[in-house]
């Protein structure tokens, strides 16, 4: 029998759990949720497993807002950003960052780092990064709507100051690398195959 997880770690204050439903798929248990009314989002949880197969439902996931899924042990960030955070992204010089390659899996390791080899065509909006500080480890701050986002509006990881932009890409700090970009694809308009 599967082990069964409770996801209080992504309930906020008011909202309640209005289903959990969970399900054996062939190499992992995944816990659906349903948060709320007006926010509801469809939430893949995978222990231990080589991919997430229905990762978020896009259009509930509103201009702005950030979750986090677990794949492969490791916290990946979710972000739908404004229009606002996409130009900041894509205005934003190579000359500018200190690591110039994408650390995009599904690109050649010398991809550079334009926010365009960090997205996906026709979703520029997402952003879908592996949330751990390339420094020693940490998990930044950002994905909450409260949480400091650091001089670039990205991701802030307060342990040692490194900051992150909109994209995931090193601006200050000790961190020396960019956030990687998991392997990912977009198998409709609201669901993301990670892995």
């Amino acid at each position: 029998m599967a082990e069964r997880f409770t996801p209080d770690w992504f309930s906020r204050p008011g909202d309640t759990i209005a289903a959990l439903l969970a399900r054996q798929s062939g190499d992992a248990s995944t816990l659906a949720a349903a948060m709320g009314k007006d926010k509801a989002f469809v939430l893949g949880l995978i222990c231990g497993a080589e991919r997430i197969d229905d990762a978020i439902a896009g259009e509930l996931v509103k201009e702005g807002q950030a979750i986090t899924v677990v794949w492969r042990g490791k916290p990946v960030f979710i972000r739908n950003r404004t229009p606002e955070e996409v130009k900041k992204a894509v205005d934003v010089k190579l000359s500018d960052l200190s690591d110039g390659s994408a650390r995009n899996d599904d690109l050649p390791d010398k991809a550079p780092a334009t926010d365009a080899n960090r997205t996906k065509k026709g979703h520029e909006n997402w952003i879908i990064l592996v949330g751990i500080c390339t420094h020693l480890g940490c998990i930044p701050k950002g994905q909450g709507l409260n949480d400091a986002r650091g001089d670039y509006g990205g991701w802030f990881c307060p342990c040692h100051g490194s900051h992150y932009d909109t994209a995931g890409r090193i601006r200050k700090g000790p961190a020396p690398r960019n956030l990687e970009v998991p392997p990912y694809a977009f198998t409709s308009n609201t669901k993301i195959k990670i892995g």
